[in-house]
């Protein structure tokens, strides 16, 4: 996901959101994303509909 570095941000800040201290994910966002683990796929699968929720029907978000 290293390509598309905004839903990466986003699914950063969804990573620490939820999941802020150790006790809730064993790694933090950097090697849950090296081992794929199910706390940083989850936060992917959020900010994609997060993304999804955000753009309009048949259109893209504009670009910053």
């Amino acid at each position: 996901m290293r390509q598309d570095a905004a839903l990466r941000d986003a699914a950063r800040a969804i990573y620490d959101s939820v999941y802020p201290t150790d006790e809730l994910a064993p790694v933090g966002f950097e090697d849950a994303e090296r081992y794929r683990t199910i706390h940083y796929r989850r936060a992917v699968q959020a900010a994609q509909e997060a993304r999804a929720a955000f753009t309009p029907q048949g259109g893209q978000l504009p670009l910053f």
